[in-house]
C-alpha cells in the first residue's frame, strides 16, 4: 500500500487526496506535501481511506520503499500529476 493514493472518508478532512507514505498495523501514514509532509504525516485508521489503485511515479515509490528523504514538492508534483490524468480521462 506504501506509494498508493488514497481520499480521506471521514474527518475534517473528509474528501481530500494524499499518498500513503507508511503502514502500521491498521494505520497509516498519509502526506499530501502542504499541511501533512515527511516529517508530520496524518495517522489515519484503514476504515476512514480510500485507497485508490494507483501508485505514484517509480523514482518516488522506490524513495518511499526505501525510507529516503522526500521533498514536499516531490509529493505535491505526483499528486497535481494524478488529478491531471484523471480530470483528462473524465473529458
Amino acid at each position: 500500500m506504501i506509494g498508493q493514493f488514497a481520499v480521506s472518508k471521514a474527518g475534517h478532512d473528509k474528501g481530500n487526496l494524499y499518498v500513503v507514505m507508511a503502514e502500521e498495523g491498521e494505520f497509516v501514514y498519509l502526506c499530501d506535501g502542504k499541511a501533512k509532509t515527511q516529517e508530520k504525516p496524518k495517522k489515519k485508521r484503514r476504515k476512514h481511506i480510500q485507497p485508490i489503485n494507483r501508485d505514484v511515479e517509480e523514482g518516488l515509490l522506490r524513495k518511499l520503499q526505501a525510507c529516503e528523504k522526500i521533498y514536499p514538492e516531490e509529493i505535491r508534483y505526483a499528486i497535481r500529476q494524478y488529478e491531471l490524468d484523471n480530470s483528462s480521462n473524465k473529458e
